[in-house]
């Protein structure tokens, strides 16, 4: 007689079974398409408590399972002043997937949340800035984020329609404050939407938003332009189920010499630098 599966080695098969095709391949897609992780490295997956980084978090560890390329992992979450509910929910999740966290604390929300204008945008930043400082002390040369397919897409849209610039997200960047390390995401290739699924399916419930600085906002006020190009997109799918592909396949197509102008490594060029030599 087999011997039932528990809850956690449940979830565990779904990854590798169920939604194989939906998570597990486009993940290792990205892994080895942009080199993410060599032999040697020592990688922090920075957890926050939300679907994202809680799926990075055991896709990583059933690749280190079974790769044939050795490297470490830790497994890490910044508590920037969570309300006690929410480090809980980190807590109790992270023991149902059984992933072996280490919490440490910081104080990015009282600092971000007194400031009067972009306090997101400096949470954004000081969170980051303590994750590699936590990964470098733990002796990681690389931290993994959960940003997965439509993060990607929705930020070169946003770059484009409200930025005023075309840039997209890399799937891998060298920090410039902290010399030798690296900011990796695996998930690159992964759609929001499996990850969703992936969720309900098994029935998980994670933290959507624990920002101190949103909790008394209404929902109405939530809704930036994050939102207002998700709704597009969506839109824009109705008539063309294969928008969001072309988006993602169009930073990888860049036809720079169609271009007037553009920056690379700092440094703005115009066209007519080169135009007479071609």
């Amino acid at each position: 007689m087999a011997k039932e599966l528990t809850r956690t080695q449940q979830i565990e098969r779904s990854i590798i079974k169920k939604y194989r095709k939906e998570l597990w391949n486009p993940f290792t897609y990205a892994i080895n398409r942009y080199e993410l992780i060599r032999a040697g490295d020592a990688v922090a997956v920075c957890v926050s408590g939300g679907k994202d980084s809680m799926l990075l978090a055991k896709l990583m560890q059933e690749l280190h399972r079974h790769t044939t390329v050795p490297f470490d992992v830790k497994y890490i979450v910044m508590d920037p002043g969570y309300a006690p509910e929410n480090r809980r929910r980190i807590e109790e999740n992270a023991a149902l997937l059984n992933v072996p966290v280490e919490i440490f604390e910081s104080d990015v929300f009282a600092v971000a949340n007194a400031q009067e204008k972009n306090p997101c945008y400096l949470c954004a930043r000081m969170r980051r800035g303590n994750l590699y400082a936590k990964a470098r002390a733990l002796g990681c040369n690389k931290i993994a984020l959960g940003h997965h397919f439509n993060d990607v897409i929705e930020t070169t849209l946003m770059a484009l329609l409200f930025g005023a610039q075309l840039q997209g997200m890399m799937p891998k960047l060298h920090s410039t404050n902290f010399p030798g390390m690296e900011l990796i995401r695996p998930l690159y290739c992964v759609h929001e939407d499996h990850i969703i699924a992936w969720a309900r399916y098994n029935s998980l419930e994670f933290l959507r938003c624990a920002c101190r600085f949103t909790e008394g906002l209404a929902a109405g006020e939530l809704q930036g332009k994050r939102h207002q190009t998700k709704e597009l997109i969506r839109t824009l799918k109705k008539t063309d189920p294969n928008v969001e592909k072309s988006i993602f396949n169009a930073i990888h197509e860049l036809a720079l010499d169609t271009f007037p102008a553009y920056k690379t490594k700092g440094v703005e060029h115009f066209f007519l630098e080169t135009y007479d030599k071609r």
